[in-house]
């Protein structure tokens, strides 16, 4: 059911204004709407191309983090034409330091698609926008919403915040989230549903924030149930976090007599997907003995001196800490290999980890000279 239908809501026993907290919001959207290098101006045509461009590198990343990569990409590629003529190493290349780079990947599969099934304008449906690689139901609610205007309501963590409080819903995942998403559908007004879907956000970020939400100056705070309860903070709930893990690996640093290093590139699919590494050993669970790893997966039949230190690096679900070894042969080998010297590291498609290694073997060296 529409806003324009219902005029309260009841969440347990606090009755909610429908159409009071819609209009409450796009009025507050109009005087305190974020500026996002994404965003239309107020008035202006929304282009869908930056609505999903920056949707799919907001994915598991901060506004904040998102911003320059946005206008770097924008610069190189102002439309979904030129971006899906990209070859993919650049793309994976601009997207360096974003991390989750499968985005990156499907985000070229997805410009690809845009051109070849749709002739270059993304589809205005959600059935259709899921239909293209890469996007889930959040970024293609997203795109309807805010790239056509379409009645959706994408439901990112602002706005589940926002919605979790508003009607004190403190049910765990996954059941939680059908309700926000039924709940924000009432409060979808008749028209501006993409001004509506980025009001909630920005309410979300500046007013109804994770920590010390700002309730004192809430427009909301009467039809609050949460604000009600006398504790919106502990909404939504959220389980304890999982522990994360430990993996443990070894780098090989293979240098050839001019000083390039051997480098690869790492499968498509999985992690760092079709990303540059320097060859490594699996990342597992316990650190394997020192003889066994280099017998198994050293790059070559060299002599492999440690590195002090060891690199560390976190990912969303477990931590990692890298052992290196070093070693210099004469000849490149092997023969399908790629060699880059450390100059050059700039051009490669390295992620964030492998330039950890990079760092922490450049100061190694250093300081054994000095």
């Amino acid at each position: 059911m529409r806003a324009r239908q219902l005029t309260h809501l009841t969440s347990g026993k606090y009755p909610i204004s429908v159409s009071s907290v819609t209009t409450k919001l796009l009025r507050w959207y109009d005087c305190n709407r974020r500026e996002l290098p994404w965003r239309a101006p107020p008035g202006g045509i929304v282009n869908p191309y930056h609505v999903w461009l920056s949707e799919i590198m907001l994915q598991q990343t901060t506004v904040s983090a998102v911003k320059p990569y946005f206008v770097n990409f924008l610069e190189r590629w102002p439309s979904v034409e030129e971006l899906s003529l990209a070859e993919l190493d650049e793309i994976l290349h601009a997207w360096q330091g974003l991390g989750y780079y499968s985005r990156a990947r499907n985000l070229h599969k997805c410009a690809k698609e845009v051109m070849t099934k749709w002739s270059g304008k993304f589809p205005e449906s959600e059935a259709n926008l899921l239909s293209l690689p890469g996007v889930g139901p959040y970024t293609a609610a997203a795109v309807a919403a805010i790239g056509f205007g379409k009645d959706a309501v994408p439901v990112d963590v602002n706005i589940e915040r926002v919605i979790a409080r508003l009607y004190a819903i403190d049910k765990p995942l996954p059941s939680r989230k059908v309700d926000i998403k039924r709940f924000a559908k009432t409060l979808l007004p008749k028209q501006r549903t993409g001004d509506f879907a980025q009001a909630l956000m920005d309410f979300g970020a500046i007013v109804c924030r994770r920590k010390k939400p700002r309730c004192s100056i809430c427009l909301l705070k009467k039809e609050c149930a949460g604000f009600k309860q006398g504790d919106p903070e502990r909404l939504p709930f959220h389980p304890p976090k999982k522990i994360r893990p430990t993996r443990y690996g070894t780098v090989f640093w293979l240098e050839c007599e001019d000083g390039s290093v051997l480098v690869q590139r790492r499968e498509e699919m999985g992690l760092l997907g079709g990303m540059i590494e320097f060859p490594s050993s699996p990342w597992q669970d316990e650190l394997l003995p020192v003889e066994s790893v280099l017998l198994s997966y050293a790059p070559s039949d060299a002599s492999w001196e440690k590195i002090e230190g060891t690199v560390k690096h976190v990912f969303s679900h477990f931590y990692l800490v890298l052992d290196i070894r070093k070693a210099s042969i004469l000849n490149k080998i092997p023969e399908n290999s790629m060699w880059c010297k450390p100059a050059d590291f700039n051009k490669l498609a390295l992620p964030t980890l492998m330039k950890k290694v990079a760092n922490h073997v450049t100061k190694n060296i250093s300081s054994q000279e000095s």
